[in-house]
């Protein structure tokens, strides 16, 4: 496969009646005061560019806010979340095989999007991964919301996130101007995030990337432009081909208290931090950082230059390292060798998937067994407990699984 190789990509003032003339009439049920910022808005846009026509398509049948929005503005769940769990739901055999089943699938693709970007192969399938689960949740209309009403929900109503989303708002319509994909479609997260690697507007601007040809950026439809676009932004952000993330370690006594600090690899060896599977480490004059994101009790990792440019993707560490492991795994190389410090009695990911299976030998699920447990596990577990006369609590635990067992 050949990669084309593209480059990347007067002031106009209007009175308020005149933006206003951009919309279509309101329903009934409009909301004036959401309809009358995004008319006040037009001016802003026009600044920048973008005109009457790309506007008016935009905010086409938009006439008030988008509800689910600010519900999901209040949790992400890499801040909030365990790291067990986290690590659980990102990390774990179903996405481990779908994983290795898209090497097989986009192979000769990849190979050449690595070649020339210098960006492992497996940490743009584990990114895919995390961001869009290889796609599933674009073909899910409920989860997917309208980008530009989305961006204008958050500007008028989320004084704390405002400012990012009349930016991100302004390349969004860039976007549909630029023709890469029709105002209809541009559809994507309650952030505004897009296509299969969930790029917000201005990052997609930056380094959108068309690598499959066809005369556009179109992250939303075309996997090699995601994947190309995702691996365009790790390499610009200062991705080390060849090198790798990071490395699990085993924490000697007294090494919790060099949390955050940065040594090289041959410093920390000195110290007695050891590799857990036995093996050495390459590169003793590579520069790294111990984190411990389970706290003291919990396993270490010696994060290297790699593992912070995965962070320009999200700032998250637990994402960070989900993307690191993950792909790893999709390499073939073993999993995690220690424990997370879980909870006594709760579910390590073999006993969630374990779990799982028996709930759906029984009857009581039907979903895919993929270790997650949403509303609808939780929803079967309660019917199952409030049967077994255990707490109807919806929570996954051993007790619940050996119940299960016998």
């Amino acid at each position: 496969m050949t990669l084309p190789i593209r480059p990347l990509l007067t002031r106009v003032f209007l009175p308020v009646a005149l933006a206003a003339s951009l919309l279509q009439a309101a329903p009934a049920r409009a909301d004036e005061g959401f309809r009358n910022w995004i008319a006040k808005f037009y001016p802003v846009a026009a600044q920048a560019g973008i005109t009457k026509a790309t506007y008016r398509a935009a905010f086409a049948g938009v006439s008030e806010p988008d509800p689910d929005v600010l519900k999901k503005a209040g949790f992400q769940p890499e801040f909030h979340t365990k790291v067990w769990d986290y690590m659980d739901n990102h990390v774990n055999p179903y996405t481990v095989r779908i994983g290795q089943q898209m090497l097989k699938n986009y192979g000769p693709m990849l190979n050449a999007i690595e070649r020339h970007f210098g960006v492992d192969k497996h940490i743009l399938l584990a990114i895919w991964s995390m961001e869009s689960n290889y796609g599933q949740i674009l073909e899910n209309e409920e989860r997917l919301h309208n980008v530009p009403r989305a961006l204008a929900t958050l500007a008028y109503i989320d004084a704390k996130r405002a400012k990012f989303a009349r930016t991100q708002l302004i390349a969004a319509l860039k976007i549909v101007q630029s023709g890469d994909i029709p105002a209809q479609d541009l559809k994507g997260s309650w952030a505004g995030a897009m296509g299969h690697t969930q790029f917000i507007p201005t990052s997609y601007l930056l380094y959108g990337f068309d690598a499959d040809g066809d005369g556009h950026r179109n992250i939303w439809k075309s996997v090699p432009d995601a994947l190309a676009t995702s691996a365009n932004l790790l390499m610009k952000n200062g991705w080390t081909p060849g090198k790798t993330w990071g490395y699990e370690i085993a924490v000697p006594p007294g090494g919790a208290a060099y949390r955050g600090k940065t040594l090289t690899i041959g410093q920390w060896a000195q110290l007695g931090f050891t590799r857990p599977n036995g093996k050495g480490f390459k590169n003793p004059g590579e520069r790294a950082m111990l984190k411990m994101p389970a706290g003291p009790d919990g396993p270490g990792f010696l994060m290297t230059k790699n593992f912070f440019v995965l962070k320009k993707y999200n700032a998250a560490d637990t994402y960070a390292l989900a993307v690191g492991l993950l792909a790893d795994e999709i390499a073939g190389y073993p999993g995690m060798r220690q424990a997370w410090p879980r909870p006594e009695g709760s579910l390590g990911i073999k006993e969630k998937f374990e779990l799982q299976s028996r709930m759906k030998e029984l009857g009581y699920y039907s979903g895919e067994i993929d270790g997650k447990f949403g509303s609808g596990s939780k929803a079967a577990i309660a019917t199952i407990q409030q049967r077994l006369g255990l707490q109807p609590d919806g929570e996954p635990s051993m007790q619940l699984l050996n119940a299960l067992r016998q």
